[in-house]
């Protein structure tokens, strides 16, 4: 059975529970689903296929990013084994980031998804339009 609150409660969903990680004990699927879902690290992992770059780097390339929120992100990726994190000895001193082989896996999924918007996009679109008619004429009726 469902143990979310609201949606879903007395509902039966069998072996694709959307529920089952909140029931696992010492189970941390939702916040490993949080981290790699959440749009900084999508966003970072994607920048960092099949090269290296330095904080400024990404911090450039990652559109509306502060410094403070893509130091915590490339930290967590780092901390989960998703990011490598290279100091060279040089001064000043240089530091590169990458996918790590786990990471590199992470990213082809995330292509996945990432193709799939860019196929539906117009669909879509078309969808949040249709919507947004259908809102307006029922708050104006």
């Amino acid at each position: 059975m469902g143990t979310g609150v609201g949606v879903g409660v007395g509902v039966d969903y069998g072996d694709a529970d959307p529920f089952q990680w909140d029931t696992r004990e010492d189970c941390q699927v939702r916040q490993i689903l949080d981290r790699v879902a959440d749009k900084w690290s999508l966003l970072t992992i994607a920048l960092l296929e099949h090269r290296k770059l330095r904080f400024t780097e990404l911090r450039r390339e990652i559109d509306g990013i502060s410094q403070r929120m893509l130091t915590v992100t490339l930290r967590q990726l780092e901390r989960d084994g998703l990011v490598k994190r290279t100091v060279h000895p040089v001064v000043p001193p240089r530091v590169e980031y990458e996918l790590t082989p786990l990471g590199g896996t992470l990213h082809h999924t995330i292509q996945s998804l990432v193709t799939w918007t860019e196929r539906h996009q117009n669909e879509i679109a078309a969808a949040r339009e249709a919507y947004d008619v259908r809102a307006a004429s029922e708050e104006a009726g």
